[in-house]
Order: structure tokens, then C-alpha cells, then sequence
């Protein structure tokens, strides 16, 4: 699949993808789109700008910048749209589910092993090497949106008060909220905001370049738009009514099925307020799941979050995809429907249908919209304030997660100097080596099992 190169009719002329063509694609993107949503976004970019020609720079790059503004998962949001480029509804749905389901299969698959070998010692040996590289992982994530945020001493303000606000005890939701109306103040105040639109402040590192050759696209700058991607708003109406009617009945079937008491209800109406609320990617809103998860419905405990999080980072597709666990282990653990395996299973699908239903919605009805217009300035204080506030909030979750690592007797014990130490090196090798993700995972849980032979 991935040796298809552009295809040229007689004339020179960029010949129509299929849609049986693009279903090949997006079904191999799934399965191989590792490495966070920098490394999807720029694996897209190579392959359908590059490779391909499918689309051109210039849409690929505004395609980029909307889903950067939106909550959610921003490279399923860019496959999506992408996708419903090319071929309206159906290859948006299309694009978006197959960038998904792989990775929604195999965790359920780990979910499934965990349960049931993740207390053996050679599972223990695993995961204590693992939990350190999550700390890592999280730790770079704060230092990589740091270095291209928090340029004005206004971003670094609103970055300690969201981190003493997690630390007081304050939802993520007001943080967003508060930091929002910063943003907005200070850009209505003149105050000097990042160099770079809104937009381009949340690309990351590896944004695609420039593509010379780009004038050869199928959908090229000057291709007349296609009747789907043409705004009207009786057609955006009927979008959002269609999903928000699709919200409404499944979440309604949920609640008149099995009660509003009940955990997939709960779940249903939980992971719709966390989907809304991923902005600056899935670190940013791990410490939400993560509070109400744990503290509020008991569905897993913290240290098992942490595990999930290590099986996300080793699988294909949106990290945010460790919902999925967390659906799964609650599944379990409450044996719903009569059984644990399937109880976790049925969780873990719950979780990700109201997880990933909004960024449809998001794609699918605004698309044409965005389609019509280029610029939105006046979003520029209030996302930079937002993005700002969320670097406190990841800082805040790389601490959780250090004391889970560090300390698993709790502040009575003495620290895991072995874990501090492995974590250490983990962030050494993300920071300063530059090494990759799989590669540091691998190192780590090597360590971990050369320390279950020497003991």
C-alpha cells in the first residue's frame, strides 16, 4: 500500500482517487500512525502531499490549522477532514473510523491481558519499567508546548496559575474557562501575543514544509471546490442536528436501557464532557479523565492509569485512545452485563464512541464553513491563553504521575530510587537525545525486566 505513487492520466493531469483507493489508505494509516500526533501529522503530510498528490499544500495546511483550534484528537480530526475532502460524508467517517479502530482493537486486546497477567512479575517487571517512561513522556510533553507558548510573561503567569489551581483543587474545566477569558483580556488590551497566528502556535515542531511541486494535486489551490465542501447553513443545520441527534438518541438508549445511575450511562456522559475539553492534546485533558476516573467513579486506580497510559503510547492511532482502558478496566472491575471480559469490552466501545463523536461533528458540519473563509483572528488571545494554562496542567499530571512512580508506599515510605533514576534517564533520552518514543519504551522495560533477573 504505501509504494502507491502519484497516478497521471494521458494528458498530465492528476488522475481521481477512488474511494475503494482512499479506504486502503486510511486502513493502512491506522496501523501504522505511531509516535504521537507530530509524527502522524507529518506522516499525512509525506503521504497525501507529498507521495501522492492527493491534496495540496495549501489545503492540507488550512485543513491543519482548523483542527489545531478545535477539541480533540487533531490528527483524527485532520484524517477526517481530509477524508470528506476527497470524498464528502462517507470519506470523512471513513478516514476518521479506520484512524481509530486498529488502535481501539489492540487495546482492548492489551486491556484484556493486563486484567489477566498484569499481576504476574514478569507483568510487574514490565510496567515498573514503563511507569517512569510515562513520567518522562509527560514531562517532555510540558517542555516541547513550553518552548513554543510561552514567549510573553503574560503566557507564563497564566501557566503557574493553572498549576497552582490543579494544585488547589480547581476543575479543569474553570481552568480552560478562566484562561480563555485571560487570553481574551489581554488581546483586547493590546498586550504583545506570539509572533505567529493562533493557528500556526499549535503546529507542531514537524509541521510539513512547503511543497514546491504542490500545483500537481488532485485537489489543487485553484480546483473548483466540490458541491460537498460548498457552505450553506441549511446544510449546516442538518449536520449538527444529525450528530447531535446521534448524541442524543445513544446516550438516551443508555439511560431508558439501563438507567442514569448506571456505569456505561455515567461513562456516556463523562467522556462527552472530557471529548469537548481536549485542547492542547490528550495530556491536556488526562488529568481531567484522571480526577474523575479514579477519585470520582472508582473506575480504575491511579497507578493503573498510569499503565494505560504506557499501553496507549505503545499502540497505532490518537493517544487519547487510552480512554479505551479506562472504559475497559471499569467494564471489568464492575463485571457489567453479567461478565468481566465482555463487560470491559462493551465499556471500552461506550467510551470511544462519545470520545471521538464530537470531532465528526466538529469536521463533518464546520468543514464547509471553513472551507469559506481563512482567517480567525479574533480566536488568537484566548487559544494562547488556553494553551498556556494547559502547560501548567500537564506540568501538575507529570507530578501525580512522579509520586505514583516514585513513591508507590505512599509519603510514608521511602522513594523507588531505582524508578526515580530510570525516569531520569527517560527524560534525558526524550529531551536531550532526542530519541524516539518506541525506542525509550524498549529501553525501559528492558531495564525493568534485567532488574526481575537480579533480584
Amino acid at each position: 500500500m504505501s509504494t502507491d505513487g502519484p497516478h497521471l492520466d494521458p494528458a498530465g493531469a492528476r488522475a481521481p482517487v477512488s474511494f475503494r483507493q482512499a479506504l486502503k489508505f486510511w486502513f493502512w494509516l491506522g496501523c501504522i500512525s505511531f509516535g504521537g500526533p507530530a509524527a502522524q501529522i507529518a506522516l499525512m503530510h509525506e503521504e497525501l502531499v507529498v507521495r501522492r498528490r492527493w491534496i495540496s499544500e495549501k489545503r492540507y495546511l488550512h485543513a491543519l490549522h482548523y483542527c489545531m483550534l478545535l477539541p480533540g484528537p487533531e490528527a483524527q480530526q485532520l484524517a477526517t477532514y481530509t477524508g470528506w475532502l476527497l470524498h464528502g460524508t462517507r470519506g470523512g467517517i471513513a478516514a476518521g473510523a479506520l484512524f481509530v479502530l486498529p488502535s481501539l482493537v489492540l487495546l482492548v486486546l492489551l486491556s484484556w491481558a493486563y486484567t489477566a497477567w498484569g499481576s504476574h512479575p514478569w507483568g510487574q517487571a514490565l510496567l515498573w519499567g514503563l511507569k517512569p517512561a510515562v513520567t518522562a513522556l509527560v514531562v517532555q510533553a510540558a517542555y516541547r508546548l513550553g518552548l513554543r507558548t510561552l514567549k510573553e510573561r503574560w503566557l507564563w503567569g497564566v501557566a503557574v496559575l493553572s498549576l497552582l489551581g490543579m494544585l488547589w483543587g480547581l476543575s479543569f474545566p474553570w481552568i480552560i474557562l478562566g484562561a480563555a477569558a485571560a487570553g481574551f483580556y489581554m488581546a483586547r488590551s493590546g498586550a504583545p501575543l506570539l509572533p505567529t497566528s493562533a493557528q500556526a502556535a499549535k503546529t507542531p515542531p514537524t509541521a510539513p514544509q512547503p511543497d514546491p511541486d504542490s500545483r500537481q494535486a488532485w485537489l489543487n489551490d485553484d480546483t473548483p471546490p466540490p458541491a460537498h465542501t460548498r457552505y450553506s447553513p441549511p446544510r449546516l443545520l442538518r449536520a449538527l442536528g444529525l450528530g447531535l441527534g446521534l448524541w442524543a438518541l445513544s446516550l438516551g438508549l443508555l439511560a431508558l436501557l439501563l438507567g442514569l445511575g448506571h456505569t456505561l450511562t455515567q461513562m456516556g456522559g463523562f467522556f462527552t464532557q472530557a471529548a469537548l475539553l481536549t485542547f492542547g492534546g490528550a495530556y491536556a485533558v488526562l488529568p481531567y479523565v484522571t480526577q474523575a476516573a479514579v477519585d470520582q467513579y472508582g473506575w480504575l486506580t491511579a497507578s493503573q492509569m498510569m499503565d494505560g497510559l504506557a499501553l496507549g503510547e505503545s499502540t497505532p492511532g490518537p493517544l487519547i485512545m487510552v480512554v479505551a482502558f479506562v472504559g475497559f478496566l471499569g467494564g471489568h472491575s464492575q463485571a457489567l452485563l453479567g461478565h468481566p471480559v465482555l463487560g470491559g469490552v462493551v465499556a471500552a466501545c461506550v467510551v470511544t464512541w462519545f470520545t471521538f463523536l464530537p470531532s465528526f461533528v466538529f469536521i463533518l458540519a464546520g468543514g464547509p464553513l471553513v472551507e469559506s473563509t481563512r482567517q480567525m483572528p479574533s480566536l488568537a488571545g484566548p487559544l494562547q491563553g488556553i494553551m498556556a494554562a494547559v502547560i501548567g496542567v500537564i506540568v501538575h499530571l507529570a507530578g501525580v504521575f512522579a509520586r505514583q512512580t516514585w513513591l508507590p508506599g505512599g509519603w510514608h515510605m521511602l522513594p523507588d530510587l531505582g524508578a526515580v533514576a530510570l525516569t531520569v534517564l527517560a527524560t534525558w533520552l526524550l529531551i536531550k537525545r532526542q530519541m524516539g518514543v518506541a525506542s525509550v519504551l524498549g529501553v525501559c522495560t528492558a531495564l525493568g525486566l534485567v532488574r526481575l533477573f537480579f533480584n
